[in-house]
């Protein structure tokens, strides 16, 4: 079977493309029964947990006066982007506190390029290290599950730079919507490699079922609990 990359249009590959065909078609009936499970525990989830977000959001914005959700622009199914949505754990300045410490920190600069990770990450607040621990900064992707740019279960999303470390296995990762949680999750999220996340969203790609799914998410919950390997 052919896989063939385009963009939105059909013309020549581009930023925003679309996988043209997944490499295994999910069975229509576990992809309905997938579909409401999302809906269904995402509007219950955003309902019993809309003051948890509600407090900790003003926790945040009263860190530095800035905006409480920011959004990232991630790959989803078919390799069509989206802006994902996260509770800001990091400093405003972010982005150039980085670029600053990769200019500066050989180590960090190979860590960063291996990983896509820092152990030890400026540009995280103290606030910041708290939700991510407790993966509360993940919950406002509830929205995406809504909105159907992502599932309860599957590949974390993943940014435009990451792209090029899936190789050939980018195909499988866009067949199916990226996921809140995961296999990667479950197998000690920050504490296992890159090449084996991409091994793991591989293997979920190509063998994804609806029990499957709940197997998973009922492992995410010990997961979370324990912060397992959490940054």
């Amino acid at each position: 079977m052919e896989f063939r990359i385009t963009d939105a249009t059909g013309g020549v590959e581009g930023d925003n493309f679309v996988i043209s065909e997944p490499r295994r078609p999910n069975p229509r009936n576990s992809f309905t029964a997938k579909r409401a499970l999302d809906i269904l525990a995402a509007s219950l989830g955003l309902i019993f947990i809309a003051p948890l977000l509600l407090i900790v959001g003003l926790m945040v914005r009263l860190q530095d006066g800035q905006a409480a959700i920011f959004s990232h622009t991630r790959y989803g199914q078919h390799g069509r982007t989206f802006k994902c949505y996260k509770l800001r754990s990091m400093v405003p300045d972010a982005a150039e506190r980085l670029q600053a410490l990769l200019d500066t920190d050989p180590a960090a600069k190979r860590e960063w390029d291996l990983t896509q990770k820092l152990a030890r990450d400026p540009r995280i607040t103290p606030l910041g290290r708290f939700i991510r621990a407790t993966s509360i900064d993940e919950l406002p992707q509830l929205i995406n599950v809504l909105k159907g740019d992502m599932s309860l279960v599957g590949p974390r999303p993943i940014s435009l730079s990451e792209r090029g470390k899936y190789g050939e296995n980018f195909a499988d990762y866009c067949s199916v919507r990226p996921g809140i949680t995961g296999l990667w999750q479950v197998s000690g999220r920050s504490n296992v490699s890159y090449p084996e996340r991409v091994r793991l969203d591989t293997t979920y790609a190509q063998s994804r079922s609806f029990w499957g799914d709940v197997v998973i998410i009922l492992k995410t919950i010990p997961a979370v609990l324990k912060s397992d390997g959490a940054c």
